[in-house]
């Protein structure tokens, strides 16, 4: 079979917080009047992502999907989800739980995540953790009266910056960031405060205090951005790995040039454009890629170059 580099249609999303600036200064075409997200890479339930002849991920895999997803998929489920998010306001305070206390009767599954500081407008931050010691009497005292987000961290973010959210760590992305997310494939979400907003129907949305404590780590949180784990410096490009866990892999690769790359034919990559512009070359085809363009690379695809002048976020097992 002959393989090439798969560009990704995504699913978008109609949060009330969201804004413009995902089709005003990402290309995203959409009739939705407010987007919050693009659902870059995606094969979830609440949401997939296309190829442009319209085929999802699971529809790869089977068709091929050592080949197409990579060996180290082991699962019957897509391992990961990408996504660009454009928080006008800020986000619910909201917590996410581990694989282990996501167990229960819906069969939720648990969500870690990364973020990567796209854009960032002046005084930006986002919540992350508490500041102080919290007890569970403290916290729903807190989250019924609208007080817990004075015992939150609230933490600078600026273009760039990198964090990664531990599975019941107490998170909100703040207003006036857009980041690009990377997160297990799971939308368990459970929200514990939303500064007292409603929906276009007029109805407060619903909150999940009793889920949310049975999950949440209560223990104050020192923030500090992640480090990056290794950095290369080559003539052309420079390559980070931003973050690595048991559930995915993400790097920072920046093209002032050309570069060589390739699949192992164990993990597929996904390639986001989050500055500037460039191509793909594979087998003597291009694939040009402009800010907010997002490509699925298959496992077994093998080399490809990348020419241009843009910073790329890679994703893999």
């Amino acid at each position: 079979m002959k393989y090439k580099p798969l560009k990704m249609q995504p699913a978008f999303k109609d949060y009330l917080w969201g804004g413009e600036r995902l089709k005003e200064e990402f290309g995203k075409q959409s009739d939705l009047p407010v987007l919050a997200e693009s659902w870059e890479l995606a094969c979830h339930t609440d949401g997939k992502s296309l190829l442009t002849d319209g085929r999802d991920l699971a529809d790869l895999a089977r068709q091929d999907k050592d080949g197409f997803w990579g060996q180290d998929c082991r699962g019957d489920s897509f391992p990961i989800l990408v996504k660009l998010i454009d928080a006008k306001r800020d986000l619910s305070i909201q917590v996410h739980p581990s694989d282990w206390t996501a167990i229960g009767p819906l069969g939720e599954q648990g969500k870690a995540e990364m973020w990567y500081v796209v854009e960032a407008e002046p005084q930006a931050s986002i919540y992350y953790g508490f500041a102080q010691a919290v007890d569970e009497e403290e916290f729903w005292r807190r989250a019924q009266d609208g007080t817990i987000i004075e015992v939150l961290n609230r933490v600078p973010a600026r273009r760039g910056d990198v964090f990664y959210i531990l599975p019941g760590t107490i998170h909100a992305i703040g207003a006036g960031l857009v980041i690009a997310e990377i997160q297990q494939s799971s939308n368990t979400t459970f929200r514990v405060y939303d500064f007292g907003r409603r929906d276009a129907a007029g109805k407060l949305r619903p909150l999940h205090l009793n889920r949310a404590a049975s999950v949440i780590d209560y223990a104050p949180l020192i923030p500090e951005d992640c480090r990056v784990n290794s950095r290369a410096i080559f003539a052309g490009f420079e390559m980070a790995e931003m973050f690595a866990c048991e559930y995915f892999r993400a790097f920072r690769v920046d093209v002032h040039g050309r570069v060589d790359m390739g699949t192992d034919g164990l993990s597929f990559q996904h390639l986001l454009c989050v500055e500037g512009a460039g191509r793909i070359i594979c087998r003597g085809s291009a694939f040009e890629m402009r800010r907010g363009d997002s490509y699925f690379m298959p496992a077994a695809l093998g080399k490809y170059l990348l020419e241009g002048d843009c910073r790329l976020l890679l994703s893999r097992l």
